[in-house]
């Protein structure tokens, strides 16, 4: 049996602490994590490292999640990239039910803790069909 690939994850998000945080809980689970600040900089690293999945924050000044995932569906190298959108508990119903209707993959409200950021991730993983360690 041959080692699994690396996964490789982008986060995007305006605050590098949370970045930080990302990449402290995925990496040690193995997973290669890439940060971005902001929507233009996601967008470029996206092209740049093909990730398995996405983190994407809704609420950033440069460009907002929305943007940044409508850009994403857009493009044919990004629309199959499978997207987890990270939204502040205080955000409106509307932004919510706007998950269900623009078929993110998944979404997880801050603060979260690092189990529901794994679970997430793994959930998303294998509805891809990638192999994920641990799972």
């Amino acid at each position: 049996m041959g080692e699994a690939p690396t996964i490789r994850i982008v986060c995007i998000e305006d605050e590098r602490e949370m970045i930080d945080l990302v990449r402290l809980i995925l990496s040690r689970r193995g997973y290669e994590v890439h940060g971005a600040l902001g929507g233009h900089e996601g967008l470029a690293l996206i092209a740049a490292v093909r990730p398995d999945v996405v983190l994407l924050d809704l609420m950033m000044p440069d460009m907002d999640g929305w943007e940044v995932y409508q850009q994403m569906k857009a493009c044919d190298h990004m629309r199959s990239i499978p997207v987890i959108v990270v939204t502040a508990k205080a955000q409106s119903i509307d932004k919510v039910l706007g998950l269900h209707i623009a078929k993110v993959d998944d979404y997880i409200t801050k603060p979260f803790g690092p189990s529901e950021l794994l679970d997430s991730v793994v959930r998303v993983l294998q509805r891809a069909g990638l192999e994920v360690e641990g799972a």
